[in-house]
């Protein structure tokens, strides 16, 4: 187990909690999260950076869209990150670099289809210095 996030069992979808000591790396830590639900994070190498910037309304709208940009890059662009660096963190504003490479089928296996990313039981808690972020995804 990653002490960094949990897949979090639940009767039709799946679960990530991830956690860090500043919002930015529990968001960090839940996009790791979720990629490590669709491959396998070993096999890819951080090669090409993207970038990612994102608006919202609140930290949960914020969360939501951006682990479903790191989706969008997988599912609309082929593109597998394992690097996630987000440089400017605020309610309503997350401007980041994911690095990673192309999907390749000889290189990458694929394990979960995750469709979306849910508010269902969506939370974001500070407690005892951390910062604790929970999302389940549709699969």
């Amino acid at each position: 187990m990653n002490p960094k996030y949990t897949i979090l069992e639940h009767p039709a979808d799946i679960g990530i909690e991830a956690q860090g000591s500043t919002l930015a790396e529990a968001f960090q830590n839940a996009a790791a999260a979720l990629m490590s639900i669709i491959i396998d994070l070993t096999t890819i190498d951080s090669v090409e950076t993207r970038s990612v910037k994102i608006t919202a309304s609140d930290r949960d709208q914020l969360l939501v869209k951006w682990l479903s940009e790191i989706l969008y890059l997988y599912d609309g662009q082929g593109f597998v990150c394992n690097e996630f660096n987000i440089d400017k963190l605020k309610n309503t504003f997350l401007y980041a670099r994911v690095g990673g490479e192309k999907l390749s089928g000889s290189k990458h296996k694929t394990k979960l289809d995750v469709k979306a990313v849910t508010y269902h039981q969506l939370k974001i808690e500070e407690k005892d210095g951390k910062v604790i972020v929970r999302v389940f995804l549709d699969i």
